[in-house]
This record gives structure tokens, C-alpha cells and sequence, in this order.
């Protein structure tokens, strides 16, 4: 493992154990990539996977990724609830109050609460580790079960500790979020949507939520602009589950068929929504119009991007505050120069400006998205210089030097008193 060489008159970067569900798992590259980048420029990092590895979908890279890894999972918990146990012995007191916050915020739904109470339990096991191992801080990927286990590590031991919030772990926020928040040295957010939403659990601390973009995770580019020809290739991307509006996509496909628009839609994915979505696309005559390649690998990716002539990501909002926070295809996309329509949900605005980077419709409403995919198909070179804008600002937005960068400086604690970055405008 690389060992980080202080530089003069800059602390050494901190022995670093960095804590997620799964790691790595194949749709979430952009946290392996940090990992990654922060592992190259000399953090001493180990990460720990409360779940047992991922056997399907992983690119290449992720199944070669030499960096060390500790998983949990299933063949770990006999020894969890050992160590548990024994805390609970030897410091009942401290324990039990640890335990009885976790156990009394059931906030943020089943799921969640029930990711809190395993995570809580790894915690212990973790912080055991993490004093073996001499850790100096302690970052959770994402906010809610990863975040919940970096907390009873520093409540055990000291360690500080620190996380990532992103979408659906602070949408809704887990009974813990602001207890995580108050404890927590720093936290980040990767889109600029969160940043209220998370300054406004801690008022009388906003300078520890600071906006990092998730660094660009891929290499490849398209060179030439999209053809837009005749069947026109629309591509959706995503986890198949009512958040990523996929309905409104097909039911947007059948409208333009509706008026003889000759357009194909590859929808590249998988999930709980997969049987409605079949069904639907069949049930509005266009099943032979979709095509379902299922999961793809993101070394993949950029083939599929290739192949396409236009990316529509209809995100929606759902009641509770579930949504996407900007994904990542978005990014990639426009690093292709495919035009992009997609709805504002959370911070896609951020770099889909509409009119100047792509085009925004409103959310759950195919109408008005099936006209702003005719508007581009029928304005090819506003379309195209569109795409050109927005890969221009996604390469400035996440360009990895940069984002790897600020959360370098936060993990040795350079930033951690600003008041965080401005989104771009």
C-alpha cells in the first residue's frame, strides 16, 4: 500500500479508513474512482465494506482494484455480535447509549432503520479494526448506514470522522442525519441541491457541509458529433426504479411514434421497475421501439454512448424527497456531445442549463418531454451546439485534479472551516 509523504510545512495525510455498503459495486464508480485517486496521491487508506463483495457487473477495473479492502457481510456477523457483546461488557454504559440512539430514531423509513441497526453493530467491529490499525480518520461514502457505523467509531474511539451525503441517504433523512451531522468534522455534498437541505439540519454549523463534485470517471470521448439520422437512437440509463421516470420515457417514445417521428429508445439497466417498464412499452405498442440490454458494465459505457444520438433522463421527485442527485450519465453524455433532455429534479440543473447546455421538461410529463426531444431532433445543429457547451462546462465542473483536490484538502483538514463552495453558475 502507498504510504503519503508529508510535504513541508503540511501535515501527513491522515491513515484514513473509508467505509461503505458495498465495495466496489458496479453503479457506483464515481466512489471507487475517488478512492482510487485519493489511494494514488499518497492516502494511506483501507477500505470496509459492511456487505460481502458484489459478484455480478463489475467492470474490469473494479474486479482487478488492488486497493485493500475489508468486507463484513454475512460471514462476519457471528463475530460482530461478538464484539458487540463484549463492548456491551466492558463498557455497558457507553454501549447501551450508543445502542438506545440508534434504536429510538427510526426516521427515514424501514429500510433505512434497519441499515442504521446493522451498521450500528458493524461500528463496533470497525472501530476495533481502526485502533489496530492505527487510524487517524474515519469517511463514510454515503450518509445514512455507512455514515451511522463512521459514527460509532468515533463515539468508541475518538476518531474523527466524516462523510459523503448524495440522494436517496438524505432523501429522506435518517433519524441519526443530524446527530451524524453535529459529530461529524466535515460533511460533503456532491450536488449543489443538498446544500441547503443539510445546512439547515445544523444552522448553527453551515461551514462544515461543503459542494465537492464527483471527479469525471471515465477516459473515453467521442470525437464527432452524433448523426441524429434516421431512426434516431434515444438512450436512458439508470437503475430501473420509479425515481428515474422511465414511465414518462416511454410513454414520451409512443407519442413521437404516434406522429410517425421515427425513433428507437435503448433503456440500459436493471431493477424492481423492469416487468412495468416491459409491460408498458408493450402495452403502448412500442415494444418493438425499446430495448432492454440490461445492466452494462461501465467499461461499456462509452460504447453505448457511441452508439446513441441522444440522452433523456426524466428524474422525478418523489413525495418523501427521494431523487436522483445529478447522475452521473448526465456527465458522460456531454462528455460524448450528445445532446441531453432530462427534467430540473435536484441538481441537474446544475449542468443541463436549459437553452445552453440541453433542454429541461417538467417532471412526470411526457408531453412536455416528448416535445423537447422532437424541439432537438428538429434543430439538429442548436442541438449539437448545445452538447458542445455542456461537455465543455461537465470537463471544467469534474474535472478530477480539481474535485480529487478538495477532498484531499478536507480529509487533512485545510478546508474543513470554509464555508464550503458555491455551486457553478
Amino acid at each position: 500500500m502507498n504510504s503519503a509523504k508529508p510535504q513541508p510545512g503540511r501535515p501527513a495525510l491522515p491513515h484514513t479508513a473509508f467505509i461503505s455498503l458495498w465495495f466496489p459495486k458496479p453503479s457506483e464508480t464515481f466512489v471507487y474512482r475517488e478512492v482510487l485517486a485519493l489511494w494514488r496521491l499518497g492516502l494511506p487508506v483501507r477500505v470496509f465494506s459492511l456487505y460481502g463483495p458484489v459478484a455480478r457487473g463489475l467492470s474490469e477495473e473494479m474486479r482487478n482494484a488492488d486497493i485493500p479492502i475489508e468486507r463484513l457481510g454475512l460471514a462476519a456477523i457471528a463475530r460482530v455480535l461478538a464484539v458487540a457483546l463484549a463492548s456491551l461488557l466492558v463498557r455497558p454504559a457507553k454501549t447501551l447509549r450508543i445502542l438506545t440512539r440508534v434504536l429510538t430514531r427510526p426516521a427515514g423509513g424501514a429500510e433505512k432503520f434497519g441499515e442504521n441497526i446493522l451498521a450500528a453493530f458493524c461500528g463496533f467491529t470497525l472501530a476495533r479494526r481502526c485502533r489496530q490499525l492505527g487510524v487517524e480518520h474515519v469517511h463514510a461514502a454515503w450518509a445514512n448506514g455507512s455514515a451511522t457505523a463512521a459514527w460509532v467509531v468515533h463515539a468508541l474511539t475518538g476518531i474523527p470522522f466524516s462523510f459523503s451525503a448524495r440522494a436517496g441517504d438524505v432523501h429522506p433523512p435518517d433519524g441519526l442525519l443530524p446527530l451524524k451531522l453535529r459529530e461529524a468534522a466535515f460533511a460533503r455534498v456532491d450536488s449543489s441541491y443538498n446544500l441547503p437541505h443539510l445546512r439547515a439540519l445544523i444552522p448553527d454549523a453551515p461551514g462544515k457541509i461543503h459542494l465537492v463534485y464527483n471527479a469525471r470517471t471515465m477516459a473515453a470521448f467521442r470525437e464527432a458529433p452524433v448523426p441524429m439520422n434516421a431512426p434516431v437512437n434515444l438512450l436512458g440509463i439508470g437503475r430501473f426504479v420509479e425515481t428515474k421516470g422511465f414511465q414518462y420515457l416511454i410513454e414520451a417514445l409512443a407519442l413521437l411514434r404516434a406522429k410517425n417521428i421515427d425513433v428507437r429508445l435503448t433503456l440500459a439497466g436493471d431493477g424492481p421497475w423492469k416487468g412495468r417498464l416491459t409491460a408498458l412499452a408493450a402495452k403502448r405498442g412500442v415494444a418493438d421501439r425499446v430495448g432492454f440490454p440490461g445492466f452494462v458494465a461501465h467499461d461499456q459505457v462509452s460504447r453505448l454512448l457511441t452508439d446513441s444520438d441522444m440522452l433523456v433522463m426524466p428524474s422525478i421527485r418523489m413525495p418523501n424527497g427521494d431523487s436522483d442527485g445529478l447522475p452521473t450519465v448526465i456527465n458522460e453524455a456531454l462528455y460524448h456531445r450528445l445532446p441531453v433532455v432530462a427534467t430540473g429534479v435536484a441538481s441537474i440543473s446544475d449542468v443541463v442549463k436549459n437553452g445552453q447546455t440541453g433542454l429541461l421538461a417538467p417532471e412526470r410529463d411526457a408531453k412536455a418531454l416528448a416535445e423537447a426531444i422532437e424541439t432537438m431532433l428538429n434543430n439538429r445543429g442548436q442541438a449539437l451546439a448545445m452538447a458542445e457547451a455542456g461537455r465543455k462546462l461537465a470537463l471544467e465542473m469534474f474535472d478530477p485534479e480539481t474535485c480529487i483536490g478538495k477532498m484531499k484538502a478536507l480529509l487533512e483538514g485545510e478546508e474543513r472551516e470554509n464555508q464550503g463552495e458555491t455551486p457553478f453558475l
